[in-house]
């Protein structure tokens, strides 16, 4: 029964560890909200958050994997440099200017495209293969689609309201100041968060097979991020006040987004993505958005629309459908590599063929 436990608990860890990180992306909203609210600059938001990382993944990495990391070269520092650029830098701050310029649910709705840009991304550099002749691969794009309609469906349709939790007072609605010029470029810079934060994936992937290891990465991508950052945030904010900040919701939001969504969520999916592959990892990004629904009505007491119940459950089959997808094919190359494997021959009974030969020709030596 043990053993039992045993295997089957290592064979979910990659699931129970991307679903966890969904409730930490789901916390970071609530506290960044309320971080923005306080006034204070995503630009420097972003190099506060990557130094709380760095604080709280640093010393393991260099205890932990002082044996086993791999040298650096050149070549590994240039793809972390990257990293640093594609996440930290262009994926945070665009999607914050985005959400700026339009509306936040129109921002989410392009948000839960990753999955469909990272599955792209992924057959063009060849780290994910399709064979549509496959099930397997049939049900990763399939899944893949359909975990994309389930975010739109849960963003762009409302339908009825009803609370899941008593609540006073009246309802509260999204007011849009956004004007067509700033739709427009938050639009762009809306895709060009994807891209980049689909990017960083496809790179981490391609990473992890010459420097595997992945809690050295993980600091190595929250120093670039703190030093790409902060080269940024001194351009764009010329206030030095602006840089400070007290015991209050702004720590917080630095604090906790930088040691649960850079920090650890680095290293997560490291490992995950060395395992499973980007698209398995970016699969679950839509379901933090239904975390956070949940939450929020719970919590919060905040009314739930019958759009995000019908997405949620639309997501929950896109998600099942990528996940059985790459189970299967899991499976698949389990198979092919046992029948790649050469043949044991016993030593005894290799050893009785040699004597018998050895029989048979000793009498020529003999007669000789």
């Amino acid at each position: 029964m043990a053993g039992e436990f045993s295997s089957l608990f290592h064979k979910i860890k990659p699931y129970l560890a991307m679903v966890s990180l969904q409730f930490g992306y789901a916390g970071m909203y609530i506290v960044t909200m309320m971080c923005f609210k306080r006034g204070m600059s995503h630009w420097i938001l972003v190099v506060y958050r990557h130094a709380f990382a760095t604080i709280a993944v640093a010393p393991f990495a260099i205890v932990l994997e002082r044996k086993i990391r791999p040298k650096m070269t050149l070549r590994i520092f240039i793809k972390i440099v990257a990293l640093g650029f594609l996440e930290p830098v262009i994926d945070q701050n665009l999607y914050y200017l985005g959400l700026k310029s339009t509306t936040a649910t129109y921002s989410s709705a392009f948000v839960n495209l990753l999955p469909a840009v990272t599955f792209i991304l992924a057959v063009i550099f060849r780290i994910e293969k399709v064979n549509l002749k496959k099930k397997s691969s049939m049900a990763k794009v399939i899944g893949t689609a359909v975990t994309v309609v389930g975010a739109m469906v849960m963003t762009l349709y409302k339908g009825p309201m009803f609370n899941l939790v008593p609540r006073h007072g009246g309802a509260h609605h999204e007011a849009s100041t956004a004007t067509p010029e700033n739709w427009v470029a938050g639009t762009i810079e809306l895709i060009a968060c994807i891209v980049g934060w689909s990017g960083f994936f496809i790179v981490q992937s391609m990473t992890l097979k010459e420097y595997p290891a992945e809690l050295s990465l993980a600091a190595w991508v929250c120093v670039m991020g703190v030093v790409e950052g902060g080269i940024v945030a001194l351009i764009m904010e010329r206030d030095w006040n602006a840089w400070v900040i007290g015991f209050d919701s702004r720590l917080l939001a630095a604090a906790y987004s930088g040691i649960v969504c850079s920090g650890i969520a680095y290293y997560v999916q490291s490992v995950v993505n060395k395992v499973k592959g980007p698209v398995f990892v970016t699969a679950f990004s839509p379901l933090s958005m239904v975390i956070t629904s949940v939450l929020a009505a719970i919590i919060l007491a905040e009314s739930v629309h019958l759009g995000s119940l019908i997405g949620a459950i639309i997501i929950v089959m896109g998600l099942y459908s990528v996940v059985w997808g790459k189970s299967k094919e899991g499976k698949g190359n389990e198979i092919t590599s046992k029948d790649q494997e050469l043949p044991v021959v016993d030593i005894k009974e290799r050893s009785t063929i040699v004597d018998d030969i050895i029989e048979k020709k000793t009498p020529i030596f003999q007669e000789n």
